[in-house]
């Protein structure tokens, strides 16, 4: 199985995220797991991966620009069967914002997908973080839950 993880990042917070996710899934096994900037990321390609996990901080209440755009762009794929999760950086109130509007879009946009969309919410100190420290070993164990959901 493989899984891919495309993420958007402004200060490296979500960067960060993205790259312990990945640690989780290699540490469960069973998965291969790439790692993508979501701009450098060949969007036909997509369909190669049995799960795609997608990235953003909280920007303006919601996800990036380059992230919608991505997920607008799945919807011209055979995207049946696939899992997708999602994930998020914020800072005070702007919790889970990022990941509420990213489901509904991809609800919206891919249809298809399987219905379970796993979905993350990570808190960062400040606009630029850093990641608040107990939040770390959650990004560890999505990873771990991604693989026990492709498992199922």
């Amino acid at each position: 199985m493989k899984a891919i993880v495309v993420y958007d990042s402004k200060y490296g917070n979500t960067k960060i995220v993205a790259e312990k996710i990945v640690e989780g899934i290699s540490e469960a096994g069973e998965v291969d797991a790439t790692l993508n900037r979501i701009s450098e990321v060949d969007i036909k390609k997509i369909p190669d991966y049995d799960i795609i996990l997608v990235g953003s901080p909280n920007h303006m209440g919601g996800p990036t620009r380059s992230v919608k755009k991505f997920i607008d762009g799945l919807k011209k794929l055979e995207m049946k069967e696939k899992y997708i999760a999602i994930f998020d950086t914020y800072m005070g109130g702007d919790f889970e914002k990022a990941v509420k509007k990213m489901k509904s879009r991809i609800k919206e946009k891919v249809p298809g997908s399987k219905p379970e969309i796993l979905e993350l919410s990570i808190k960062v100190q400040g606009m630029k973080g850093p990641i608040e420290v107990d939040e770390l070993p959650k990004c560890k164990e999505f990873g771990h839950n991604i693989v026990n959901l492709m498992s199922k």
